[in-house]
């Protein structure tokens, strides 16, 4: 049986603050570099950085030989004590990166040692240069000797007025279908087998890539709150669709089924999200899975409420939420950091789950706002400057480089 050293870590400038990790697989035996791996976060905690730092080690180990034993050196005490079982994991933002970090390979094949900081050097510097790229608005890349080399004129601006309506469509997904699940030349992210390899320089992704990921995103339909614009999440209010949300979903359903490319559905638990997935499913002769990661965001005390009211009752609580992802609504909500770091990892087992396959997840305006943020690696505030409709597809395709790419966002076209 092979043999991998995985060595991870993850820092934090803040903790929380802007936050990436880095990652190295190395040959057990001769000590080669296999793999690297980093990834700039956005704001996080420490102890998150660190988990998903050792997260995509794992990944990459796993895509070099899934058969293979792994080990594990960290210098996060924390880390290594809970996945070796003998800590408890309380906090919530940690207990699903553990759990999903212990899906990768099966019980007992792998092992955890600490280690002190100066011999976690190859890491932690891979995890400071992620930092360091996120605080110039880079993502992180190899060395250019790594690099897959970038096409003249990839990915360079469209026109002025290219994707009116809303759809990133055409040329920069390679097919005239905007999630045909299909290669093109905007090939971007996943977490299959090849994202073993150093990551790519983003834009033109290399030959044998393979076919994305491909998640088609669909909100809800109306339901009687959405027209009154009330905050409504998972903290209480779950309302059924209205009338009119029915008669959406059939829309959605019809034109769904004329494009034929749907292999699966995933929807969020609440009520909404499962009724209009399963009048979709009906139309496509599919099953409906729930996975609760595509929940709405838990509002607390705003629940039901309209902004103005929540403006009027809790004024300083709202404008900490407008300008602080780590603040929560009142009573106990659900900040956007931890929204985010949850469709994060909901992301990353679906992408794996899914590989080559395009699926529709039904589920709520945050999450799909952030799904399409993390894919362009935004800033939270773009949460506020994104229109999503009650009954819309957006689209993201997952390629195999560690990349993503929006194909498609807030199309309305078939409620027409």
């Amino acid at each position: 049986m092979r043999e991998f050293i995985v060595e991870a870590d993850g820092g934090s400038r803040g903790n929380p603050g802007p936050a990436g990790y880095g990652a190295v697989v190395c040959d057990a035996a001769t000590g080669e570099t296999l793999a690297e791996t980093a990834e700039y976060l956005g704001v996080a905690t420490n102890n998150v950085a660190e988990y998903r730092g050792l997260l995509a080690g794992l990944r990459a180990a796993h895509g070099l030989d899934p058969e293979a034993a792994v080990r594990v050196r960290m210098d996060s005490k924390l880390v290594v004590e809970q996945m070796s079982g003998r800590w408890k994991i309380k906090h919530p933002d940690l207990k699903p990166l553990a759990a999903e970090a212990g899906r990768v390979f099966p019980p007992g094949r792998v092992t955890y040692e600490w280690i002190p900081r100066d011999r976690n050097k190859h890491a932690d510097r891979l995890a400071n240069e992620a930092m360091d790229a996120g605080g110039r608005g880079e993502r992180w890349s190899p060395p250019p000797s790594a690099a897959v080399p970038e096409p003249s004129g990839a990915n360079a601006p469209e026109p002025s007025g290219a994707n009116a309506g809303g759809a990133l469509t055409g040329a920069a997904a390679g097919t005239g279908e905007p999630f045909a699940g299909t290669g093109g030349a905007a090939a971007k992210a996943g977490d299959d087998a090849r994202a073993a390899r150093a990551v790519a320089s983003p834009g033109w992704g290399p030959p044998d890539m393979g076919a994305p990921a491909t998640f088609v995103l669909l909100r809800h339909g109306e339901t009687p709150l959405t027209p009154q614009k009330r905050f409504s999440g998972s903290g209480g209010t779950d309302p059924s669709l209205s009338d009119a949300g029915r008669e959406q979903a059939e829309r959605v359903a019809a034109a769904l089924a004329r494009r034929g490319t749907i292999q699966a559905i995933v929807s969020s638990p609440l009520a909404r999200t499962r009724e209009t997935a399963g009048i979709v499913a009906a139309r496509l002769g599919l099953e409906v899975t729930v996975d609760d990661g595509l929940r709405e965001t838990d509002f607390g005390a705003w629940e039901g409420l309209t902004f103005a009211e929540v403006r009027e009752r809790y004024p300083d609580d709202l404008e900490a939420w407008l300008a602080d992802p780590e603040a929560e609504p009142t009573g106990g909500g659900e900040s956007f950091t931890a929204v985010a770091a949850r469709i994060a990892v909901t992301r990353d087992k679906l992408t794996a789950a899914h590989a080559g396959r395009t699926v529709l997840l039904v589920s709520h305006v945050t999450p799909i706002k952030t799904f399409v943020r993390l894919a362009l690696d935004a800033p939270p505030k773009a949460l506020f400057r994104m229109e999503l409709s009650a009954a819309s597809l957006s689209a993201i395709a997952y390629y195999a480089d560690g990349n993503a790419s929006v194909r498609l966002f807030n199309d309305t076209s078939h409620l027409r």
